[in-house]
């Protein structure tokens, strides 16, 4: 079969350009629009997100298109939590008790200019920066753009259009409106928004703290995070109420209570932050919300990444999940012999459950990393989960690895089983059943029984 349809993809983001790039590897004919100006000559937005966690399901995507060994360059390992306390007592928590198991921060503006740049390189594709769409024919695939500067339309007619326009898609609200198409869509914003701030490169040019760890400072109902860059800086984002509380968004109002708060509660950090009170105001402060919509196809047209199943940035799984998007949309398109229509329906059907688990999964961990990270218990878990990897590490894997580094098991499995695992082993450490005793390998054979119960639904409280 020859693969010749011409496929529109409106927006350039990660997803839209490793999106773009797999199908043109694959023959078809791509058009890549995108409303902002090219990121590689335009000057990055204050306060946007520079950097990002990069794991193995992301990794899977970048490798499908030959790009594992030349995204490395851009790569920071973070090995693991760097927990930091009032008293300012860093205590660092790995992700993995294997070897060769981490995350990677790496630079958004980066990578996306890699992606672009590979695309460049094949003649089937055109590119399209500063041209905003304004209307979609979701059964005829086509859709009305307007160039920067210009008041007139003018269309791009295609095979099929893919939605990859990100959370506030222009693809998704055209779903919306179609009559006699049973869409649902819901958008859920935490009461919390988000601000990124800086560490800078110290006066030699060093590393103001320790760069090979996701920083964090868990406060309860608040907390910062913190993320390594190139440039020997740190990408610094506050996690705040809006309301509520001593200290929040709305009573942050002035540079010398904005200094109190950080005093007071990130004593540590502040010392690392020359530019706080230049940039708290200067930086704009964004909402924290999960989008879920179904389906994700009508007509010619798919929706993918963060137009179908935005999330919140507590597991580090959004880019990730979204370059997963584009293997598993590959995968649906070689199982039905390159039928596009039955692989958009295909794809929408098959990776909704998983793209909803990450979601749920996102949502449960902001409360873990603002608080329970803190607790003895989730220490002791961590501890003990981390012991199982060192010393079973074909036998054991946390929810955190699950996740993060099996990327051969779907979403939805991986945190099913690390949820009953969590319940299972904290339980027992709260009622004193795993005995000292008891060696390491009896202590996993009864995790790894009891576990089994818990995700198949079995009560297992009476131990």
């Amino acid at each position: 079969m020859t693969k010749k349809e011409h496929i529109l993809i409106i927006g350039a983001g990660l997803c839209g350009s490793l999106l773009a790039l797999q199908l043109t590897q694959l023959g078809y004919q791509v058009t890549l629009t995108e409303k902002r100006p090219d990121l590689r000559k335009a000057k990055l937005a204050a306060g946007r997100s520079i950097n990002l966690a990069l794991s193995n399901r992301g990794l899977k995507g970048l490798k499908l298109v030959g790009l594992e060994k030349e995204v490395e360059s851009l790569c920071i390992p973070m090995y693991g939590r760097m927990l930091h306390n009032v008293e300012g007592e860093p205590q660092l928590s790995k992700y993995s008790g294997r070897e060769g198991e981490y995350i990677n921060s790496i630079s958004r503006t980066g990578l996306n200019a890699l992606l672009l740049d590979k695309l460049e390189t094949y003649p089937g594709v055109e590119i399209q920066f500063e041209v905003t769409c304004t209307d979609v024919n979701l059964k005829q695939a086509n859709a009305s753009f307007k160039s920067a500067g210009s008041d007139s339309e003018y269309t791009l007619q295609a095979d099929y259009i893919i939605g990859t326009d990100g959370a506030g898609s222009i693809v998704r609200q055209q779903m919306e409106k179609e009559k006699g198409f049973l869409f649902s869509h819901s958008q859920d914003f935490l009461t919390h928004g988000y601000k990124e701030l800086t560490f800078p490169a110290t006066k030699t040019r060093d590393y103001a703290t320790e760069k090979g760890a996701l920083h964090i400072w868990p406060r309860g109902e608040n907390m910062l995070i913190a993320l390594p860059n190139m440039d020997k800086s740190f990408t610094v984002t506050l996690f705040l109420a809006y309301e509520g509380g001593t200290y929040n968004f709305n009573n942050l109002t002035s540079e010398a209570i904005v200094e109190e708060y950080f005093k007071e509660v990130y004593p540590d950090a502040y010392k690392l932050m020359p530019d706080l009170k230049t940039e708290f105001f200067e930086n704009p402060t964004a909402p924290l919300g999960t989008i879920r919509c179904s389906p994700w196809t009508y007509g010619k047209t798919l929706l993918m990444g963060d137009a179908s199943h935005a999330i919140v940035p507590f597991y580090g799984q959004g880019m990730n999940a979204s370059f997963e998007d584009v293997v598993e949309f590959d995968k649906a398109l070689k199982e039905t012999d390159f039928d596009v229509d039955a692989a958009l329906k295909r794809f929408s059907e098959h990776r909704k459950p998983d793209a909803d688990a990450i979601a749920d999964l996102a949502l449960d961990n902001f409360h873990e990393m603002k608080s329970h990270t803190a607790e003895e218990v989730f220490l002791a878990k961590r501890k003990l989960e981390l012991d199982f990897e060192k010393e079973f590490p074909k036998d054991y894997h946390s929810k955190y690895s699950l996740v993060t580094f099996r990327e051969d098991l779907p979403y939805s499995k991986a945190i099913s089983q690390g949820r009953a695992q969590d319940l299972v082993i904290q339980e027992m450490l709260r009622k004193n059943i795993l005995k000292p005793e008891m060696n390491l390998q009896e202590k996993l054979n009864l995790v790894r029984e009891v576990s089994k119960k818990a995700e198949e639904n079995e009560l297992i409280f009476d131990l």
